[in-house]
């Protein structure tokens, strides 16, 4: 059976999603703070589980994939969720505007190397869907050419799923007004300043922009195979718990287990 999480954020497949129809303060019933960070908490022992019968078991690879506009929580997620995971099974790529050697190449080079290996779980912070955001909504390349990217990155997670890669992909979403409340608090604040970016108020101009480029990618790129999952992210704490859960019941969804022992094991005697 579902989580309520999967039925309700998850992305259907061929449909005409908005993100108008979102809420970024929704909680879906959560009211208690308390409450949600002791469901996290089971969760990470879930995880911890799974994880090491990934390991162990060596057939799958773990991707998850997380986009946001500026401020929208990646980092927070990603320590809040994965960071009581075992450090060794897990790898986060953080992709920013790509460099000399990568620009030689075709825009998904840089992505596929860095798919995780078999066993482990990678997590990209921004990913290869920025060359159909930023790339659209700055014009970085001709209209008719981001149009192929769509079918072309369906294609290419296609390829990752049928060879054991498990796909799994968040937009954190939240509101204008609240991004505008992260960039003052790291104006404000003395341990956030070194976060700030002027870049990040230009960026903001183009939020209309960006809504309509994540509507068009929702739609053309949310599969069976890879299914874009909408997190509200008004509430740090409800976002967590919520992506957390789809985590754990994505995984599940492997029926991991650990391999065979080695035959005649009853029969050793560890000497003295």
């Amino acid at each position: 059976m579902k989580s309520k999480y999967i039925t309700n954020l998850t992305v259907p497949t061929n449909s005409s999603f908005t993100l108008k129809n979102v809420d970024p303060s929704d909680t879906l019933d959560l009211n208690d703070k308390k409450k949600a960070r002791i469901e996290l908490e089971k969760i990470h022992e879930q995880l911890a589980e799974l994880q090491e019968k990934l390991y162990a078991q060596g057939r799958y690879a773990v991707l998850v994939i997380f986009q946001a506009m500026d401020t929208g929580g990646k980092d927070g997620t990603i320590r809040h969720v994965f960071g009581p995971l075992n450090p060794q099974g897990v790898r986060v790529v953080n992709f920013k505007a790509p460099c000399e050697i990568e620009l030689e190449h075709d825009y998904l080079w840089r992505i596929h190397k860095e798919i995780p290996r078999k066993g482990m779980i990678g997590i990209f912070n921004r990913s290869h869907y920025e060359d159909v955001l930023i790339a659209r909504v700055h014009s970085l390349v001709p209209d008719e050419e981001i149009e192929k990217r769509y079918e072309q990155i369906n294609a290419f997670e296609k390829y990752l799923t049928e060879n054991h890669v498990l796909i799994i992909k968040f937009l954190l979403h939240i509101s204008k007004n609240e991004q505008k409340n992260r960039l003052e608090k790291r104006i404000e604040r003395p341990d956030k300043q070194w976060k700030f970016d002027r870049s990040d108020l230009e960026e903001r101009k183009h939020w209309d922009d960006y809504m309509q480029a994540f509507d068009r990618v929702l739609n053309e790129c949310s599969t069976s195979h890879a299914p874009w999952h909408i997190i509200p992210a008004n509430h740090k704490w409800a976002r967590d718990l919520m992506v957390g859960n789809i985590t754990l019941e994505r995984m599940k969804s492997l029926n991991l287990s650990y391999p065979e022992p080695p035959s005649g094991l009853d029969n050793i005697s560890i000497p003295d």
